[in-house]
């Protein structure tokens, strides 16, 4: 009977363990979630509006992002949870303000689904013209739902090698960009300073501009607290994950900008276009413009398989809160297997919108979203300041409480004014205020149904 049972607990055991992330894979999913085609294609365009001061704004919507991600580690080392953010603003705020963020971020993310499936399908479109845009979108969805349904551990290899070529396309950059800079590449002479003597081509403005236009690269650090949950070990694993990440996050993409501003003229057109991609080629890389479209097309299928993530896991949260659809309850291994499908609706919807309008559809849902991120970083900052008043001692503190916390905060209401007072940006704005709007409308509705059903 006892050896019985001791094989009993150790199937037991072997049954959890598999239905678990490892740290490395935690500690991946926090590199690999930031580092995105944001940073590989969308930087030429703060390079554009600072010049080389682009490494300030860089810096600044890093220490921002930096900020933002001590105070999710915080709260998630002591409240682990698929919902993660939502579950922290129900507990902090309210459930009106679990509720709106939680939908406005799976609202959001599914449209971000569909925006990196159709980027990267217009990528593979390229080297296959013979297959249509839209059967790639179809074909990496499919794949990338299975990998989903599967055990969460097959998430977390994947996201994990997917992840790991991605840091291994900076560090080969960095190493390259700095042995170009020291003269040490062959045929290629060292610029030492000079690119950088007009280092505040366009004075502070410039900087401010360029810190709008770079902060979003930072998007994708969230889902880190929301892999946590499904950690082993949450608490270490997030306290890990964020202790190591965000610190080679900023050198990377400190680095990398410094390398480009650095080698090549900060107006060069190419520069604008791909600042990567025109480094290589200063380089004399051969088809450096592929290599870079392999290491974009990498990015987006991580990207992909994260987003779809942590937007199911934030599905089955809501779901478990009363928040979403009773029909999606349920896990098999592990795995809220009916919230991933559901998750994956636009982005199989977005097959259709491939097929009709292939060359601008890309635009239209980037555009459609790309503030929502602010909405989150608000309601984490909030929510840290409101819950830390409830922590006795936390695993993971947050630096400087509350002082940090409310500049942090500070800074998220900053990006969303200037936002606001400038001509490009601030439809973007509008339109997620108006989604926020009407989901907390709702929220706020519902509260007051159940209030009243309760009386």
């Amino acid at each position: 009977m006892n050896s019985l049972s001791a094989r009993h607990r150790h199937t037991r055991t072997g049954l959890e363990r598999v239905t678990h992330l490892r740290e490395r894979h935690v500690t991946m999913i926090a590199l690999g979630g930031v580092i995105g085609a944001g940073l590989f294609v969308g930087t030429g365009a703060g390079i554009a509006l600072a010049g080389p001061a682009v490494l300030l704004s860089f810096g600044l919507a890093g220490v921002l992002a930096l900020l933002v991600m001590r105070m999710l580690a915080e709260m998630a080392a002591e409240h682990p949870s698929g919902g993660a953010f939502s579950v922290h603003a129900e507990k902090a705020i309210g459930p009106w303000a679990g509720f709106t963020v939680g939908w406005t971020y799976w609202a959001t993310v599914g449209v971000v689904l569909a925006v990196e499936a159709t980027g990267a399908a217009g990528i593979a479109a390229g080297w296959v013209p013979a297959v249509p845009q839209w059967v790639w979108v179809l074909l990496f969805m499919t794949v990338l739902t299975a990998v989903n349904l599967g055990n969460v551990r097959n998430f977390g290899e994947f996201e994990f090698w997917f992840a790991g070529l991605k840091v291994a396309a900076i560090v080969v950059f960095l190493v390259l960009g700095v042995a170009a800079i020291a003269g040490l590449v062959p045929g290629v002479d060292s610029p030492g300073a000079g690119n950088l003597a007009d280092f505040l081509p366009h004075g502070w403005a410039g900087v401010v501009a360029g810190f709008m236009a770079v902060v979003f690269a930072f998007g994708g650090l969230e889902v880190v607290t929301i892999a946590a949950a499904d950690a082993e070990d949450p608490r270490h694993a997030v306290k890990k994950a964020v202790r190591t990440s965000m610190t080679r996050l900023l050198v990377f993409y400190l680095g990398s900008m410094a390398v480009v501003v650095t080698l090549l003229p900060w107006n060069d057109s190419e520069v604008g276009a791909s600042p990567y991609v025109a480094v290589l080629g200063k380089l004399g890389i051969p088809a450096a413009g592929q290599i870079m479209n392999a290491v974009i097309f990498v990015a987006l299928l991580s990207a992909i398989n994260a987003t779809l993530y942590g937007a199911a896991r934030m599905l089955s949260s809501l779901a478990e809160r009363g928040e979403a659809p009773k029909a999606l309850l349920g896990k098999e291994n592990s795995v809220p297997r009916k919230a991933v499908l559901a998750s994956t609706a636009f982005g199989f919807f977005s097959v259709l919108l491939n097929y009709l309008w292939p060359d601008t559809v890309f635009l239209l849902l980037l555009n459609a979203v790309g503030s929502a991120l602010l909405v989150v970083w608000g309601f984490v900052a909030v929510s840290q300041i409101r819950m830390r008043r409830t922590i006795a001692e936390p695993a993971v503190p947050m630096w400087g409480y509350p002082y940090l916390s409310w500049l942090a905060l500070a800074g998220i209401v900053a990006v969303v004014v200037l936002m606001l007072s400038d001509d490009r940006a601030r439809g973007q704005i509008l339109s997620t205020g108006a989604l926020v709007a009407v989901i907390a409308a709702v929220a706020v509705a519902r509260s007051a149904v159940r209030r009243r059903a309760r009386t």
